[in-house]
C-alpha cells in the first residue's frame, strides 16, 4: 500500500518561492509517473506538473513553465515541486498524486492519477 504525504506549503509573498515535498510509503515502481496539481477557490484542479519516477521525462503546465520545477529523489522516495517567482494566482492546494497504470505518456488530468496525497495550502500575497 502505497501513501503519499505532501508538505512545504505556507504564505509567501509575490516574488518568493517555495519547495513542496511528497513522500511515499511503499514501493514506487519506476514506471509510474507522478504529479502535482493545485486546486484554488472555487476551481477545478488542475495539473501542474509530472514526473517518470525513472526520470528523464517532466511535464508542465504553461502557467509555470520557467517558474517551477519537478524533480524526484529516489532514495528517499521522494518527490518535489520547486517554485519560484511566485505569483497570488498560484495560490491554491496543492495535491501529489500517483499514475500507476504504467502509461508511456505524462499524463494531465485528475481522473487519470489513481492515488492522492491530502495536499499542502500555498498562499501567495501580493
Amino acid at each position: 500500500q502505497v501513501h503519499l504525504v505532501e508538505s512545504g506549503g505556507g504564505l509567501v509573498q509575490a516574488g518568493g518561492s517555495l519547495r513542496l515535498s511528497c513522500v511515499a510509503s511503499g514501493r514506487i515502481i519506476s514506471t509510474y509517473a507522478m504529479g502535482w496539481f493545485r486546486q484554488a477557490p472555487g476551481k477545478e484542479r488542475e495539473f501542474v506538473s509530472a514526473i517518470r519516477w525513472s526520470g528523464g521525462s517532466t511535464n508542465y503546465a504553461e502557467s509555470v513553465k520557467g517558474r517551477f520545477t519537478i524533480s524526484r529523489d529516489n532514495a528517499k522516495n521522494t518527490m518535489y515541486l520547486q517554485m519560484n517567482s511566485l505569483k497570488p494566482e498560484d495560490t491554491a492546494v496543492y495535491y501529489c498524486a500517483a499514475d500507476r497504470s504504467q502509461s508511456p505518456q505524462l499524463r494531465l488530468y485528475t481522473h487519470e492519477y489513481d492515488l492522492w496525497g491530502q495536499g499542502t495550502q500555498v498562499t501567495v500575497s501580493s
